[in-house]
């Protein structure tokens, strides 16, 4: 079974056990729908949840988790499920976790760099670029500068406006 990393478990929340998940997507909806997270990239620690969301967060009720010393223990980990649990995505929305390490070329297929992070500012997502320099520039994810995914090559090309880099 193939397994996403969803979120991380970054506070508890309330008395009973509930716990708070930082969200990795923007499609938040489908997340709360989720019945079974894993605490573990390789599937094996199984837990049934009841979600809902809250803020932006999801607030997830763990069975066997009832209390806040038990919730606590669960802080800092990364929450993944199974792929084949989450829907179909909509055309030119991905996974974070798909893009990461892909080569950054720009629109003259001239390597830019490895994606190694992505971060949501609020008003959009930002593509943090390792270099061949090793330094890091950060890519807004805008039309204007994300122009192509190519997900069989392990590409993303880009439109470096002026000042960007």
């Amino acid at each position: 079974m193939n397994s996403i990393l969803i979120g991380k478990i970054v506070n508890v929340h309330g008395i009973k056990g509930e716990v708070k998940i930082y969200p990795y997507t923007d499609d938040i909806n489908n997340l709360a729908k989720t019945k079974i997270i894993y605490l573990d990239e390789g599937l094996s620690c199984k837990y049934d949840i009841s979600c809902r969301i809250q803020k932006g967060m999801l607030l997830v009720k763990i069975n066997g988790i009832d209390t806040v010393e038990q919730a606590e223990k669960l802080r800092n980990r990364y929450v993944y499920v199974s792929r084949d649990s989450l829907k179909e995505l909509d055309e030119d929305t991905y996974y974070i976790e798909d893009l990461l390490g892909f080569e950054v070329v720009d629109m003259k297929n001239n390597h830019v760099g490895i994606l190694k992070y992505i971060f949501n500012t609020g008003a959009n997502d930002v593509y943090e670029v390792q270099t061949d320099e090793n330094k890091t520039v950060y890519l807004p994810a805008i039309k204007d500068v994300i122009k192509k995914v190519d997900i069989e090559n392990g590409k993303i090309y880009v439109e470096i406006m002026k000042g960007l880099i």
